[in-house]
């Protein structure tokens, strides 16, 4: 399966940073042939992906996609504002002009940033839900551009919808039908103002993310318990988006906060490289995070966020870079205990993909479960309506309610997951690590983890068709099987894959939807050598399915 580069966790070397100029001239000269399924617009779990440098992501799709949306919204009688964010990659302002010079010309009211000009996608999931509560007559939605965590070279678009949350299939599969309608047509019907002019347009305003945002924590974390414990916290922003959020928290709130890295570069030079050699944004890698952990004694706590902070990474003291499953569980143990206003029958929420601990930290604190396919719009009608107090995903993606049981983001907020990390450690005189530890005492030890590979998109959609017919054998690693999934268990939607279960352990197979790449997680409650035994049997099963033969 995958090897790690001797590279991961070090530093790029100047020669192989992404080439700047020839990335966003690309962005402007190169254009998709609709011809060619790689160039076409797709929606994969969170939005359009791709780099400019293979016809990916480019001046067209962004210019379809927009006049798409822009569409969609007159269809569906979206009247309100659209919020427009964007991270720190490279493309995300150039897709950011090509984006406001269409909805200006197709006269949106457009609220872009006022100060910094990074807007986290937790900040525009929660002025959308702002604006809602206040004019339901007149709904607004948004758009972030961002590839999240991808490297350097990337490029991302995505739509949230009135919700607040990320896009619905129908939604996406809409707006790529007609956005791929308009590359085929060398986008000759998209409407379009120049740059300066949609900037002057009168359809065009100024919010101020960043202040409505961190005005508004209270009503979610404990900040006075955070300071009044006096709890040193550490964050390494990891050059993206919420860059200047954490000064300005730290301020308003006078916590002992230090931003150990403030440096914004799109080449991310400061990121140490992931396990295959590539830059990554991912506060869940350890190697990514290896100078964030490097500084755990020096801090109570320490937390990272990805490029768009819609995902978490936490660092502690005691066992520093916490799995993320790992701290999924505490941080469900914690919030069902201190929030006391939350309804009694609000439950939890997680994919199917994510660890069985917190399935049995859930039915310990006697609250429902609901196991969803990946992706974090499977949470939103949850986190909207209060049935769902926390939901989340293994990637490290997580979002929860207010103290009052209202929503705050119906999006991942990588802000307040790692804010709770600081709560806990207050309120608790332990740290999410050592509240994990006490879990496993009492539920048992899990060990999990994941491997990835690179994979061709004929490879993937090998795997993404595995089903019950696969798999011939009756045990996994010596156990009989008692489930094997294709569909989620809560919402019997199709995940494009297989989960295989035992008594004490299991196994997910699924081809990544934003990189060319396929990923086998697996768990096993017995011990490291019982879950090597169903890596082993998962491999075959994968390595079968991509011969095209069966297991």
């Amino acid at each position: 399966m995958s090897s790690i580069s001797p590279l991961a966790g070090q530093r790029a070397d100047t020669s192989s940073l992404v080439n700047l100029p020839v990335l966003v001239s690309s962005y402007y000269s190169l254009h998709p042939d609709a011809g060619i399924a790689a160039h076409q617009v797709a929606f994969g779990t969170s939005g359009h992906r791709g780099s400019s440098l293979t016809c990916s992501f480019n001046e067209w799709h962004v210019l379809a996609i927009t006049q798409a949306i822009c569409e969609y919204r007159t269809e569906n009688g979206i009247t309100g504002p659209l919020f427009l964010g964007i991270d720190t990659h490279a493309l995300s302002a150039p897709a950011f002009s090509s984006a406001l010079e269409v909805l200006a010309a197709n006269g949106v009211q457009t609220m872009i940033a006022r100060g910094s000009p990074y807007t986290p996608t937790p900040a525009v999931s929660h002025a959308i839900l702002m604006h809602n509560r206040a004019h339901p007559s007149a709904l607004a939605d948004g758009i972030v551009i961002t590839p999240s965590h991808n490297p350097p070279d990337n490029g991302g678009f995505k739509y949230n919808t009135p919700n607040g949350g990320p896009a619905d299939t129908n939604v996406t599969s809409w707006i790529e039908k007609r956005a791929n309608v308009f590359l085929r047509d060398v986008v000759r019907n998209v409407k379009r103002i120049p740059f300066d002019r949609a900037l002057r347009a009168s359809s065009t305003h100024r919010y101020d993310y960043l202040e409505t945002y961190v005005d508004d924590l209270p009503s979610i974390i404990d900040l006075a318990a955070i300071r009044d414990a006096g709890i040193s916290i550490g964050v390494d922003p990891l050059g993206g988006a919420g860059v200047h959020y954490w000064g300005a928290i730290a301020d308003r709130y006078d916590l002992k906060l230090e931003v150990v890295n403030r440096e914004v570069d799109p080449t991310f030079r400061f990121v140490p490289q992931d396990w295959d050699g590539q830059i990554r944004m991912d506060p869940s890698s350890q190697y990514a995070m290896r100078e964030l952990i490097s500084l755990k004694d020096k801090f109570d706590i320490a937390f990272a966020c990805d490029t768009d902070h819609d995902r978490h990474g936490i660092v502690t003291r005691s066992v520093g870079l916490m799995p993320s499953n790992h701290y999924l569980s505490a941080a469900v143990s914690y919030l069902f205990q201190h929030r006391p206003e939350w309804r009694a029958e609000t439950g939890v929420g997680k994919t199917l993909v994510s660890s069985q601990m917190i399935d049995r930290v859930a039915a310990q604190l006697q609250r429902p479960l609901q196991e969803m396919p990946i992706g974090f719009k499977w949470f939103v009608a949850g986190l909207q309506d209060g049935s769902l107090g926390f939901g989340c995903e293994e990637s490290a993606g997580a979002s929860f309610l207010r103290f009052d049981g209202t929503p705050w983001s119906t999006d991942k907020d990588g802000i307040t997951a790692a804010l709770l990390a600081a709560e806990m450690t207050a309120r608790t005189g332990r740290d999410p690590g050592e509240i994990y530890q006490s879990l496993t005492e009492q539920l048992g030890l899990p060990c999990n983890g994941r491997i990835e590979a690179a994979a061709t998109p004929e490879q993937k959609k090998l795997l993404s068709g595995l089903s019950s017919d696969n798999v011939r054998s009756t045990e996994l690693a010596g156990e009989k099987i008692r489930q094997i999934l294709t569909t989620a268990p809560a919402n019997d939607k199709a995940f494009g894959g297989v989960k295989i279960i035992s008594d004490n352990g299991w196994f997910a197979a699924r081809p990544s939807g934003t990189e060319n790449i396929y990923k086998i997680y697996a768990e096993s409650f017995r011990d490291e050598s019982h879950l090597n035994s169903i890596f082993a049997e998962a491999q075959q099963i994968v390595s079968d399915a991509l011969a095209g033969g069966a297991a």
